[in-house]
This record gives structure tokens, sequence and C-alpha cells, in this order.
């Protein structure tokens, strides 16, 4: 297995990433109910994408606690959420759902953040020494 020395912007990204998880997962799971309504998107996709999230979001902040990382685990994290955020939009291009206006903003608004996020992790991998097996 190999390990980065993560560097300090990747560890920064790592807990961001984690608590944005968190926070929306906290979210979704628990007002689900009300956000369905405003967003005009279906309550149990909102509760399970919540749900999702929760553990994920302690498995980022684990590997963003770390100053060796192991490599693997935080491509896996990068490609989650490459991943997420493709999914999101394809949520609105496919027809998967129809939410009304505040929905489209709602879903846009986190693929872009989570995109970024994948975007920032790949850079702070790229910053990052790759230690010595």
């Amino acid at each position: 297995m190999s390990l980065l020395d993560a560097s300090p912007f990747l560890r920064r990204v790592l807990l961001a990433d984690a608590a944005a998880s968190a926070a929306t997962g906290l979210l979704m799971a628990l007002g689900a109910g009300p956000l369905s309504s405003w967003l005009g998107l279906p309550e149990g996709l909102l509760r399970y994408a919540g749900l999702v999230l929760l553990p994920f979001a302690a498995f980022v902040g684990y590997v963003g606690t770390r100053q060796q990382v192991s490599r693997a685990a935080v491509w896996t994290i990068i490609v989650a959420n490459a991943v997420w955020a493709i999914e999101s939009i394809m949520l609105l291009v496919l027809g998967w759902v129809a939410p009304n206006a505040l929905g489209h903003a709602f879903v846009i608004a986190q693929a872009l953040a989570v995109g970024v996020l994948a975007e920032l992790g790949y850079f702070g991998v790229r910053r990052s020494a790759l230690l010595p097996a």
C-alpha cells in the first residue's frame, strides 16, 4: 500500500469535505420532509442521500486528520466526489427527478461544490509527497 505524506493543503481540503458532507448529510437525513416540499425532490432520495453522506463524512474526516494517508483512500474520496457530482447533474439532465426551481438550484449548487472538492483533492494529492515503500 502506498502512502502519501499529506500536505497541509490536502488535509484542509479533506477536513472541509468532511464538514460539508456531515452538515449536508444531517440536513438531508433529518430534514428530508420539509426539504422535499421546498425543493420538489423525493423525500426518500433526500433521506437516503443524507444517510449515505454520514459515514462518508466520518471516513473523510478520519483520513483528513492523518499526516500519512493511504493514496488509495484519498483517490477513493476524489473519485466518490466526482461520481457524486456527475450523478447529481444526471438526475436533472436525464429527468430522473423533476424538482422546482429551488430544487434545481440546490442540486446544481451541491454538485458544483462537490466537484470543486474533487478537484481540490486532486491538487492536494499533487502537493503531497509519495512516501517510499
